[in-house]
Parts: C-alpha cells; sequence; structure tokens
C-alpha cells in the first residue's frame, strides 16, 4: 500500500496514457494519488481526475510561477471546489519559488497568504512548494498559517529547516531527489525525519526517481522513493509503505 502524495497526471504528458499510467501505478502497489493544482485549468483538471477515478484525490491552488495571473474569482472558484467535491483534500500547491521568479516575489507572497487564509476558511491544510524561498517561505507560514498544518513538498531545505516545519505541525515530504546519490543531505534529512511525520511523493511527470533519470516522472515510481527512505532508515519497504499511507490519510482526512 503506497501513496503518491504529490502528482500532476493531468500534465499533458501524460494525454496518450493517462490510463495506463494510473493503471501501472496500482499493479505497482499504489492505491492512492493526489493530483495537484498549478493553476486554475490543471486545479479543474485534477477536480475531474478525482471525479472520475477512485483513489485519486485532488488539491487546488495557484503555484508561484502563476501567481501574477491570480485574481479574486478565483478564489472563489477554488472554495466552490473544496465545498462540491469531498475528494478535493487541500489548498496547493501553493507557495514561493525564487529560482525562477517567474512571477514578482511580493505577488508570490501576496498570494501565498491569500490561499493560507482561503485553506484557513476552508479548514484544509496546505501544499507548500519552497524553492530557494525558505527564509520567507517560513516568516510567511510561521506568521500567517498558525492553527493550519500541511506538508512541505519536495523538501529541499536543511535538517535544522525541518526541525522548524516539524516544530509547525506541518509534514516533510521527499520525492525522487531522495535517490539521487549526490543528495548526501537530503538523505541525512530523510533518515533523521519523525516516520509519522513523513511522506512520499513522485511529482511526476518531474524529479524522476533513479534509475530511471531522464525519462518521464509517474506514480508507479513512488515504490523508487519509499524504497530509498526505507533503506536509509534501516526499515523494510512495507513499514515505509504503511507509515506513509496513514501519514497521507490522517493528513488530508481520507477515508
Amino acid at each position: 500500500m503506497l501513496f503518491d502524495s504529490h502528482a500532476h497526471i493531468d500534465d499533458n504528458r501524460f494525454d496518450s496514457d493517462r490510463l495506463e499510467t494510473i493503471e501501472r501505478a496500482r499493479e505497482n502497489g499504489v492505491t492512492g494519488i493526489i493530483n495537484i493544482g498549478a493553476d486554475m485549468a490543471s486545479s479543474a483538471r485534477s477536480v475531474a481526475l478525482a471525479q472520475a477515478h477512485e483513489g485519486i484525490y485532488a488539491a487546488v491552488g495557484i503555484h508561484p510561477h502563476d501567481a501574477k495571473a491570480a485574481v479574486n474569482a478565483d478564489y472563489d472558484r477554488m472554495a466552490e471546489w473544496v465545498e462540491q467535491e469531498k475528494k478535493v483534500v487541500a489548498i496547493g500547491e501553493i507557495g514561493l519559488d525564487y529560482y525562477y521568479d517567474l512571477s514578482p516575489r511580493e505577488v508570490q507572497q501576496e498570494v501565498f497568504i491569500r490561499h493560507i487564509d482561503l485553506a484557513r476558511q476552508l479548514r484544509k491544510p496546505i501544499i507548500i512548494h519552497d524553492r530557494d524561498a525558505h527564509g520567507d517561505v517560513m516568516n510567511i507560514v510561521k506568521k500567517e498559517a498558525k492553527g493550519i498544518i500541511g506538508v512541505f513538498h519536495c523538501y529541499s531545505g536543511s535538517l535544522e529547516m525541518a526541525k522548524e516545519v516539524l516544530k509547525l505541525g506541518f509534514y516533510v515530504s521527499f520525492a525522487g531527489p531522495v535517490t539521487f546519490a549526490k543528495s548526501t543531505k537530503l538523505k541525512e534529512i530523510a533518515a533523521a525525519v519523525p516516520l509519522e511525520r513523513l511522506l512520499v511523493e513522485t511529482d511526476s511527470p518531474y524529479l524522476t526517481p533513479h534509475p530511471h533519470r531522464g525519462r518521464r516522472n509517474e506514480p508507479a515510481h513512488v515504490r523508487l522513493v519509499a524504497e530509498e527512505v526505507a533503506r536509509l532508515r534501516g526499515l523494510s519497504l512495507e513499514e515505509v509503505a504503511e507509515a506513509t499511507t496513514q501519514n497521507v490519510k490522517q493528513l488530508f482526512h481520507i477515508v
């Protein structure tokens, strides 16, 4: 029983074999997938996927890359999705991305805060994207997200930051990079985070784990991430799979 806590199988790279991709995931023991919105169009596709397939859930939100395009009506639409579809389980992915800076930083921050406020109103967890913006992300979360929990997806911060994230009640999720030979610090963090606060993900179609780097990623590969986490912790795959699946269900209130 594996659960891919973060994927984008609505992406056009799956247009030719989406159903086969879902079936391959199931054949590899993946019983659940959360498909993540990155803008309004992909959020709508995520909701549709969740409605159409057993074991698939949705998150809705606007990625920091697209923050500059956010308008007031978007937040009303996201609220409608959450209120009308029980399989919409989170607000995300949201946060800050200072690596590409595709939206002005002040706009990214404003939109991040607006999403956090929406999540509070809707009583939903948040899924945080943080790339080269650790300080500002943590400052905003500490100030604006009191009483809210969620996950730092595809974690890329330090061990010290992970300890702060855990103190705030958040979960930490690991993706394909934890399998890369040169990711020594990330491996140390994956070994140190308490098992009850750890998630695994693919971020499909991105961040394909070893040994499939260079190819399109897909939810079936979450097994490779879980296997590496298990190796780092001296546990069996079954132990990590069971724990991370229960963590996803607890965080996102999935029955």
